[in-house]
């Protein structure tokens, strides 16, 4: 956890703000969507001064395995669609972290994302559930 906060602390947000609607945030769902990821949610950060981006983008997945193929999944996409490649990627046990500046991606095993709790850290942010259609 210490790495993620401080590889998020050491890099400046950018000045353009980041929806919900935009094509990288969207290609993100889709990315992780077509992997299986599951119960996604994401976090959105804009109206929290001390938010390292706009939007936490969290997805959970059943194996490291899988939690691979959802991060790559997203590279990809992301590159394909909308010529972007990540800033930082961080690979743990059983978490990954895509990080795109203005949106940071975690990928998590279950047990992780209940120990690390970014929802509950980050309980200012407004929720929003993003089922797969």
């Amino acid at each position: 956890m210490e790495k993620i906060i401080s590889s998020l602390k050491s890099r400046t947000k950018s000045a353009t703000r980041t929806s919900r609607d935009s094509r990288l945030f969207q290609t993100i769902l889709k990315a992780i969507h077509d992997k299986k990821g599951e119960n996604v949610v994401s976090l959105d950060l804009t109206r929290i001064d001390e938010a390292v981006a706009d939007f936490f983008i969290l997805c959970e997945a059943q194996s490291h395995v899988q939690i691979k193929a959802i991060a790559d999944n997203i590279e990809e996409e992301v590159r394909k669609t909308c010529d972007e490649k990540p800033y930082h990627t961080e690979i743990g046990p059983a978490w990954t972290l895509v990080d795109y500046v203005n949106i940071v991606v975690h990928v998590f095993q279950t047990d992780e994302r209940k120990f690390y709790d970014l929802e509950g850290l980050w309980m200012d942010a407004e929720r929003m559930e993003h089922p797969a259609s």
